[in-house]
């Protein structure tokens, strides 16, 4: 499973571009693979190399791999001008909540429709989703749709003005919670200890939320690719993405291992779609 990180743009040829339209907007979604659907979103500054790795390796896995365009240029090499401009546009945006007291993201309705789409398309008990960084919230509030069996929340930043907040209204948030404990959703979670933007503060939010149902995973901040992406390097400025910009493609590694459960986790609840 092992692949090389690019230091260049990502043509993403190996993926189907189409369009979706939900509720009378259309956005463009990379598709690949076969098998349970899993829709992965991208982390800031959009759709880059290291976010279309992790989306072949989940092909590699056996599922049909949903990637939405969100912000930024798709396929970019993350460079820290660059990155900065997209993080400043998305800031002030109308889909995004990025701060305190905004409540959930607009955009989450659109993907909450992607998610019911890709079960229509590739049936199976329920839709694996992943949220990373900036999108790392919506994995949970995606699980107002109930096709969503498997949510995956990886270094959630929002909001990032509130190192303890979730980016989530109080009605949705107790609605998520109801559905949470009622189906028995396990929510599995990973950040690095003393991310500044995914505090522990952030992880005991959502396990006051919804208990026993929140599986937060801390790794060593030490554990962090050294050498990541300029934006990584210099604008995110510290062990921040697990399992794309600052993973370590070497086996046994604590990221590689991260990866793997993930993996797992998503074969176990898509293939039987029971409590797990």
């Amino acid at each position: 499973m092992a692949t090389t990180r690019t230091r260049r743009d990502d043509p993403l040829d190996d993926f189907v571009r189409t369009t979706v339209s939900i509720g009378g907007e259309s956005r463009t979604v990379y598709v690949t693979g076969s098998g349970p659907a899993v829709v992965l979103m991208p982390e800031m500054p959009g759709i880059s190399p290291d976010v279309a790795r992790l989306g072949r390796w989940l092909r590699e896995a056996g599922f049909s791999v949903y990637l939405p365009s969100l912000f930024g240029h798709d396929g970019a090499y993350p460079t820290a001008e660059a990155g900065e401009a997209v993080v400043r546009r998305a800031c002030v945006s109308a889909e995004f909540r990025a701060f305190a007291g905004g409540g959930t993201s607009p955009v989450v309705s659109w993907l909450r429709g992607l998610a019911r789409t890709a079960h229509a398309q590739c049936g199976g008990p329920g839709v694996g989703v992943i949220g990373l960084c900036f999108t790392g919230n919506f994995a949970l509030t995606m699980a107002l749709e109930p096709t969503v069996i498997a949510p995956v929340v990886n270094h959630p930043s929002l909001p990032l003005d509130d190192p303890g907040g979730l980016e989530i209204g109080e009605e949705d948030a107790a609605r998520v919670a109801e559905r949470i404990k009622r189906d028995r959703v396990k929510v599995l979670a990973y950040r690095f200890d003393g991310d500044k933007w995914c505090t522990g503060q952030r992880f005991a939010a959502y396990r006051a939320l919804l208990g026993e149902w929140f599986d937060g995973r801390v790794l060593p901040a030490d554990a962090a690719n050294p050498d990541p992406s300029p934006f990584f390097r210099d604008v995110v400025g510290c062990a921040h993405s697990v399992v794309t910009a600052h993973l370590v493609d070497e086996q046994g590694h604590p990221t590689v291992r991260a990866r793997d459960e993930i993996i797992a986790f998503l074969a176990e609840r898509l293939s039987r779609g029971t409590p797990g």
